[in-house]
């Protein structure tokens, strides 16, 4: 009788502390779950959402959750509008000082909005606050139209910088993100644009660290709630329309990590910001303290306009069909072809202009979108995007190339282009004076031509290669740069 109650008591004992184990197991399991959802398991309950995190050292992908999908991108299209300004800040095409005019049409944007009048002008450093800031719709259409000699224009040369950065499914129709069908992005390509903006303009980058800045009598504060709140965050856009939900892009930076996370499509702004907190607080521990971060190819220098040619192109009444006056001659080297180089620009522009990819968000739309730059102006393979090619629409017409004509091998890996002439004798005679500027970049790099037809017109390609990887030809066009000349760095 005793053996039988101590039995009872030991079983019940047992019993007790198994069922306390499963409780707890159980909480443990629903919140590893509850964590799960949290860090990705947003799209099951949002069909707009898109997320992805990027290590900028490495370029690995931490986390994906349909990164390649379309979707509007809203007011992060002013990360290109600011792209485009620093990379012409950067050329002295215009300086931080100088005036940007505000015409009728730029006025009359629907808020967020400066509150500028026609007729009015702002510098182009209080334009760039305005946009990071206050994410201002007129200002964006004033440096749009300044930059571009017209919006429409301006649009254009925005396509095909999201092309030359590897931007493949990007397609601007406007410099503020306004609602457009036809604009669209992804997150991926948000992310790489995050990282173009680090990795290039590290003198500017600050600009998206701003707290807030002073206008007249205004006092304007970032809409980017994250700053000073989440460690690290150093920048960089939000966004919001109601066809694209809340967006944001987020740069930060802490322990020697660093990493690039965007977040579109969340269903309110705090819902946003929450899960750019829990992706960061996730995924920065995995980032590595190793890397260059030289992830996205230096590209070359859009044909925005100089502050003079800009001055003379836009008036208070500007109108959004406005056509650009002659572009900027370049200060060394021959005079480019600039028939070639509108063409150029309307043949990027064409080819993403895609009826069905305007009237859906979604797989297929992207599918169409695909097809499209698969017929008119694809790279070689999806290689060639990821490494950075600097400009498959126009290396997809390349019909014939110098060096192999003469019975000589093009050089492979990293190479770097200076300029495209109509004689071949002018793009060897640019080649020669770079490399007697370009000091030690350019010691061991190797001058070649290449030939390619636009059209009936033939033109020269005047580039470098021999370059021992990435950080070599980035910065042999560095060093190009500060003397005078045009250049950016592709992979061949």
């Amino acid at each position: 009788m005793k053996s039988t109650s101590v039995f009872r008591s030991i079983f019940s004992d047992l019993f007790s502390r198994t069922a306390k184990f499963a409780a707890a197991a159980s909480r443990s399991l629903l919140l590893a779950g509850a964590i799960a959802a949290a860090a990705g398991g947003t799209a099951h309950a949002n069909p707009k959402y898109a997320g992805i995190v990027i290590d900028a050292k490495t370029g690995k992908v931490l986390y994906n959750e349909d990164a390649d999908d379309l979707r509007y991108p809203a007011s992060l299209t002013k990360m290109m509008t600011i792209y485009l300004t620093f990379e012409a800040l950067e050329a002295g095409k215009i300086s931080k000082n100088t005036l940007v005019p505000v015409s009728k049409n730029a006025a009359s944007e629907p808020p967020s909005k400066l509150g500028v009048r026609s007729g009015s002008k702002l510098t182009v450093e209080q334009a760039i606050q305005a946009l990071v800031t206050r994410s201002a719709n007129d200002v964006a259409t004033a440096l749009g139209e300044f930059l571009g000699g017209s919006e429409e224009r301006f649009a254009r040369i925005m396509t095909q910088k999201a092309r030359a950065l590897g931007m493949t499914r990007t397609v601007y129709r406007n410099a503020h993100g306004l609602p457009n069908t036809a604009q669209v992005t992804t997150a991926r390509d948000q992310a790489r644009l995050g990282l173009a903006l680090r990795q290039h303009f590290p003198q500017y980058y600050d600009y998206f660290n701003t707290r807030s800045f002073r206008y007249g009598n205004q006092t304007i504060g970032n809409h980017n709630r994250l700053l000073g709140v989440v460690r690290g965050v150093d920048g960089i856009k939000t966004g919001y329309t109601r066809a694209s939900g809340f967006n944001l892009v987020t740069s930060a930076q802490a322990d020697g990590r660093s990493v690039v996370a965007v977040v579109l499509g969340g269903r309110t702004g705090a819902s946003r910001d929450q899960q750019m907190k829990k992706l960061i607080a996730s995924y920065m521990p995995a980032a590595s303290r190793r890397g260059s971060g030289n992830l996205i190819a230096e590209t070359r220098d859009a044909p925005t306009l100089s502050a003079a040619a800009a001055a003379n192109s836009v008036a208070a009444s500007v109108a959004p069909t406005t056509t650009a006056g002659p572009l900027e001659l370049p200060e060394n080297g021959p005079v480019p072809s600039y028939r070639y180089e509108e063409s150029r620009i309307e043949m990027a522009y064409a080819a993403t202009s895609v009826a069905s990819a305007s009237n859906v968000v979604g797989k297929e739309a992207l599918a169409a979108t695909l097809r499209i730059q698969r017929n008119v102006a694809a790279p070689a393979s999806a290689a060639d995007v990821e490494q950075g090619d600097a400009d498959p629409a126009v290396d997809a017409l390349t019909t014939a190339s110098t060096a192999a004509s003469a019975g000589k091998s093009v050089p492979s890996g990293w190479v770097i282009q200076i300029g495209a002439t109509p004689d071949r004798g002018q793009a060897q005679a640019l080649l020669d004076r770079a490399k007697d500027q370009g000091g030690k970049a350019l010691r061991n790099a190797e001058p070649f031509t290449v030939a390619f037809a636009d059209g009936g017109t033939q033109l020269y390609r005047a580039r470098f290669g021999g370059f021992s990887g990435q950080d070599s030809a980035v910065n042999a066009c560095k060093a190009l740069k500060k003397k005078g000349f045009a250049c950016w760095a592709s992979q061949q």
